[in-house]
This record gives structure tokens, sequence and C-alpha cells, in this order.
């Protein structure tokens, strides 16, 4: 009987190092996504993460001007899609400060995907991320190589003139992001 008492001892210990390890990495990967919801509710990215049909514009995140509106596909409306104004790449800076930006498939989330985050807590913005349902059914690979490689998802590190870039350098957000998804996405505890 002492032997399975001795034994049962050492198991709780090693399953309590255990334990307190993947507590210290969900505690790091928390961590992480604090600068990943600092990239994600930066202007580059919230001004077409939108919860209206609206996108907004400028780092004050004014309403766009003439009316633009998302489209079911994100790319605008009929008859004024976003690439009407929205080129491949931006304008030379001889174009002034403001001209439209452009990069590849300029556009905003789908309708049925919209993806909206604006001052939303980070417990809410962490679980809509990794909601498959509303993320474009993303897992983990998927949303790693959207924020490591997507031309438009880049386009907010040089944004053109007059515009603040995303605040966190691009590599430093990557690695973050992995760190946060390699550890299986855990969110922040709501009100901390």
């Amino acid at each position: 009987m002492r032997r399975h008492a001795f034994l049962g001892a050492v198991m709780l210990i090693g399953l309590g190092g255990y334990a307190s390890d993947l507590f210290a990495d969900d505690k790091e990967a928390v961590k992480a996504f604090d600068t990943v919801q600092k990239v994600f509710q930066s202007p580059r990215c919230q001004n077409c993460h939108i919860p209206g049909d609206s996108p907004l514009q400028f780092d004050a995140g004014i309403a766009h001007a003439m009316n633009v509106v998302r489209g079911l596909d994100g790319k605008g409306a009929a008859g004024l899609p976003c690439a009407s104004c929205h080129a491949e790449r931006n304008p030379p800076a001889s174009y002034g400060p403001n001209a439209p930006p452009g990069a590849p498939h300029w556009s905003l989330p789908p309708a049925a995907h919209k993806m909206a985050w604006i001052g939303l807590p980070a417990d809410k913005l962490c679980a809509m991320i990794k909601d498959r349902s509303s993320n474009g059914d993303r897992d983990f690979a998927a949303l790693i190589k959207h924020v490591s490689d997507d031309k438009l998802v880049l386009w907010g590190w040089n944004p053109g003139e007059g515009r603040a870039p995303v605040p966190v350098p691009h590599d430093i957000f990557v690695t973050q992001f992995k760190r946060w998804a390699d550890a299986g996405g855990p969110c922040p505890v709501a009100g901390s």
C-alpha cells in the first residue's frame, strides 16, 4: 500500500509541474495576444473590419467618403467597386497625402464574415479571431499564413503617404501571433 501511495505522490508532483508549465505557456500566450489586439485594433486594420457596411478611413477612422459600402463580397457595391479608386499598390508619394491607397485584392471582409472588432474587449476579439464560423473558415495555420503573407494585410505596415503604419513591427506581430496560436489560442479572461 505504501508503494502505491508513494507512486501516487510522485505522479501528482509530476502532474503538478506539468500543469504549471502548461499554465505558464498559456499565460505567455495570453500576453502575446496583447500584441495581436494592439495590431488588429489599429486604424489600419479596424477601418475595414467594421460592424456596419460603410468602411472607415484615415487614422481618425471617419466614415468613408462617397457613401462607399461593403457589398456582399466585400469588394464594394455594384457600380462602385473598391477597385474604382484603390489600385494594386499605393500611389507615388508625389500624389500627396491621403490619396487612395492600394494593395492587391483591396476589399473588406465579405458581409457573411465581417470580422468586426472595433471596440471589442480582448476576450471577445480573441474568440472571434479563432472562430472558424466567423473568420472565413481559417484554422490556426491559415490564420498565421494570412497575417504573415497576405499582401492586403502587409499593406498595414506600408500604408502610403499621410497614414500611420500598424504600431508594431510586422515580424514581432507574427512572432506573437504564432506564440498565441501555437498554444491553442487561449483567450484573456473578461475584465482582466
